[in-house]
């Protein structure tokens, strides 16, 4: 059965009323009976599976991984031979086979061909056992022949189809039944929450690895951000006449300043696509949009934590900041926690704007401001207006710069000029310890060490649980 209507006169409306997908808007009149047996609303969806234009898959996975992972999160779990039997006779059926182990691509950057990528949605939709295919959706402004070629090749690649064949023996068979069969449910054992998740990551994680530009620039987009710098300043010094405290004070402005927007743009760069996926399998059933959030947090970790390494590797020993391992592993850690703040923030706000752009904008408007206020640097805290001061103790700046200072400055001696004693006079000469700037810059920071690192890792886990409870209310706006 085909449906067709002008734009605007229903049919995607009609689909997702057969489909389930009207979940809570509209008014549903009648009563729908399948095998002699009425179906309540929430069944429908566990009947019928749904096909939209628009396909949405992961670019870096093969035909066959990708419907290995969807029959994975459908599927109660079970042995990799069921799910290898369960993809291998899929793609037979739509004619698959030929290009299983070919990467998916995109319209842009080559893959499979469109009729075929058309065939995988199908193909995703019928590992969920089905009872039937409802539709596909083709609710776009499209050329009456091109519809009319799709319907063909999908009417032609059915009746070819074992499934046809089996449908027509079952209908045959039921007329000789005294008693009419059961409902014919999806299968309805999916894996657990934890087994979702653990399937969502490894998917997540095989893509990234797959692109191996994404890879080497989230490894090393830090790194050459510090090149610039080492480049800039060459070697700190301990000279106060030759900038000893304003290169270090640049240093660390420029520090806490760059790496939340790196963790910025590996979120803008990659997370749209893994959303689109999310908001179309969380459609069917598969699981929540919250859980490929969280597989995309999990899987960032790793790869965020070798790229702080490296750059803090290069860049802490070639610009001579103070000679100490265990203040090295402060200074990468305490650079580690901005740039996951300002990828994970970025999360948070890609699940209420839709455009990345606008989320680009956002995030370094909010990463400026925050350290304007929080920072100390350029004005000093105590001076600021009472409002700007409450409202830096909320900006995680605040916490990694005030880290930073005492990592850097405790301890430290500083000279002014050679050996000529007019020169003690100079203004610049008043710091000669790296205590007088901390006191100066962020009083009693010092004996906050410890409190600060607890809080400003405190901001990793309230983002994941912020991005959490807003993916979830995205999941209730985006359902019908």
């Amino acid at each position: 059965m085909c449906i067709l209507g002008s734009s605007g006169s229903g049919k995607t409306t009609l689909l997702d009323a057969i489909s389930g997908r009207l979940r809570r808007t509209g008014t549903l009149e009648g009563e729908v009976f399948v095998n002699g047996c009425e179906l309540r609303r929430d069944q429908f969806q566990d009947c019928f599976s749904y096909v939209l234009q628009s396909d949405v898959f992961l670019s870096s996975l093969t035909v066959r991984e990708t419907l290995r992972y969807t029959a994975m999160l459908a599927l109660c779990r079970s042995s990799a031979d069921f799910y290898n039997k369960k993809v291998e006779a899929v793609m037979t059926e739509l004619s698959l086979s030929h290009v299983a182990d070919q990467m998916i691509g995109s319209y842009n950057f080559g893959g499979i061909s469109s009729g075929e990528r058309r065939r995988v949605s199908i193909a995703a939709q019928l590992l969920q056992d089905p009872m039937d295919l409802t539709s596909v959706d083709t609710q776009s402004r499209e050329r009456e022949i091109e519809t009319y070629k799709r319907v063909q090749m999908l009417e032609c690649a059915f009746k070819e189809s074992d499934i046809y064949h089996k449908i027509l023996e079952n209908i045959e068979r039921a007329r000789y039944l005294k008693t009419l069969p059961t409902v014919p449910f999806k299968t309805k054992d999916p894996p657990g929450m934890f087994g979702k998740l653990g399937v969502l990551l490894r998917r997540v994680t095989r893509n990234l690895m797959r692109n191996k530009q994404a890879v080497i620039m989230r490894l090393v987009q830090n790194l050459i951000m510090g090149l610039f710098l080492i480049f800039y300043l060459l070697r700190v010094q301990n000279n106060t006449l030759k900038g000893a405290v304003q290169d270090r004070v640049g240093l660390l402005y420029q520090l806490v300043g760059a790496t939340p927007y790196t963790g910025m743009l590996n979120a803008v760069n990659l997370f749209p696509m893994l959303r689109a996926v999310s908001d179309q399998e969380s459609q069917d059933g598969l699981y929540h949009k919250w859980q490929m959030l969280l597989a995309y947090v999990l899987h960032v970790l790793p790869f965020s934590v070798i790229a702080t390494v490296i750059f803090s590797s290069v860049c802490y020993w070639t610009l001579g900041l103070y000679p100490e391992v265990a203040r090295f592993g402060y200074f990468s850690a305490a650079l580690l926690a901005p740039h996951l703040i300002g990828e994970f923030l970025t999360l948070v706000l890609l699940g209420i704007v839709q455009n990345p752009n606008i989320v680009n904008s956002i995030v370094a408007l909010l990463s400026i401001s925050g350290l304007l206020i929080g920072s100390g640097f350029i004005r000093n805290i105590q001076e600021m207006p009472i409002p700007l001061k409450i409202l830096g103790y909320f900006t995680f700046q605040k916490y990694c710069c005030e880290i930073l200072v005492v990592n850097e400055f405790y301890g430290l001696n500083f000279t002014c000029g050679g050996s000529n004693t007019s020169m003690l006079n100079h203004p610049m000469c008043a710091i000669t310890q790296g205590v007088q700037f901390i006191e100066k810059t962020c009083p009693g920071a010092t004996s906050r060490f410890t409190a600060n690192f607890l809080i400003l890792y405190g901001f990793i886990p309230a983002l994941v649980i912020l991005g959490i409870v807003i993916f979830k209310v995205r999941d209730y706006l985006i359902s019908r």
